[in-house]
């Protein structure tokens, strides 16, 4: 809609995860270099968390790709983190080509290590992938440890990446799944940007989208500094904020955003407004029937302390007390 007023040749902040936008911060770097190094030196089990909206899955793909560049190597991807343990080895079976319709749990896990040995005679890499792994329950987790288990004297049959949010670490540090983390050799984390890094990736994405020179002038310093303090710095909110932006200054024949423009799509996607569990009541009481509850309580309460002094009357005026 924009993209002819702007001298752009696509939509520079799609919010779909594409390998050809990664802004290579340090992190990402090394992040990506550590989950590329733990799977071709066969380290066996490899984590990668970080908070919703880091890039995690978009570092995936990129990894995915520089996997296919290699024609040794095969892979599994397992995206969908609410499966039982024999629906999981299902799936990572089926996604490696082998018969996994109909099979128990033992015929899946015999296919899968003859599968692996073959490869392995023949020198080559097979990865099993779980994208939002921080879902998983821990009998399909235990089921992945046990997959360690398929190895030779000399090397892990199966190298396994694990992908999710920080409740992933938690899990990995319950005392129930202590073996599991015992085992993972490559551990990486994803931080939001800072500010020097959410300007430079605002710039990368208008430039790859042809804005080339001008990126600097359709997102000014102080709009930038607008974008991080409303994000936070991750980069799935500084793409909402961002597209929506330029299509408000679209809309305004603006060919360059401003902070008020910022603070205005942040409000309205309410950014800053975060719910917690309320412990009020979800329908609340009316005040005169609190009033009269509270009423009718202490009519109750005066009966019970008048019943409670008869006996003590009657006890005082009778012959029988001695006076």
């Amino acid at each position: 809609m924009y993209q002819s007023f702007y001298n752009l040749n696509r939509d520079p902040f799609e919010i779909t995860p594409d390998p050809s936008f990664l802004f290579p911060t340090k992190r990402h770097n090394e992040a990506l270099a550590s989950l590329y190094y733990g799977v071709r030196q066969h380290k066996g089990f490899v984590v990668l968390t970080g908070e919703v909206g880091t890039g995690k899955t978009l570092l995936l793909r990129c990894l995915l790709q520089l996997l296919k560049k290699n024609n040794d190597v095969a892979y599994a991807y397992v995206f969908n983190g609410l499966l039982s343990p024999l629906e999981f080895l299902q799936y990572a079976a089926a996604d490696f080509g082998i018969a996994a319709s109909n099979k128990n749990k033992s015929e899946l896990l015999f296919n899968l290590f003859h599968y692996l040995i073959e490869r392995n005679r023949r020198d080559l890499t097979t990865v099993l992938v779980v994208d939002e792994a921080h879902l998983l329950s821990n009998g399909v987790l235990e089921e992945i440890r046990l997959l360690t288990n398929l190895e030779t004297p000399q090397a892990k049959l199966l190298q396994i990446l694990l992908v999710g949010q920080p409740e992933l670490d938690h899990k990995l540090d319950s005392i129930e799944l202590r073996q599991l983390k015992q085992r993972i050799t490559v551990r990486s984390r994803l931080a939001p940007l800072d500010l020097e890094e959410t300007g430079g990736y605002i710039e990368r994405r208008l430039q790859l989208s042809g804005a080339n020179s001008h990126a600097p002038e359709m997102f000014p310093a102080q709009t930038v500094a607008a974008v991080h303090r409303c994000s936070g710095g991750i980069p799935r909110l500084i793409n909402t904020v961002c597209e929506n932006a330029l299509i408000a200054a679209y809309a305004k024949r603006m060919h360059c955003v401003t902070p008020d423009i910022v603070e205005e799509i942040a409000a309205e996607f309410r950014l800053g407004v975060v719910h917690r569990p309320s412990r009020e009541s979800a329908n609340p009481i009316d005040e005169s029937e609190v009033r009269r509850a509270a009423k009718t309580m202490l009519e109750i309460y005066g009966q019970l302390v008048k019943s409670s002094r008869a006996p003590e009357t009657v006890a005082t005026n009778s012959p029988a007390s001695g006076e």
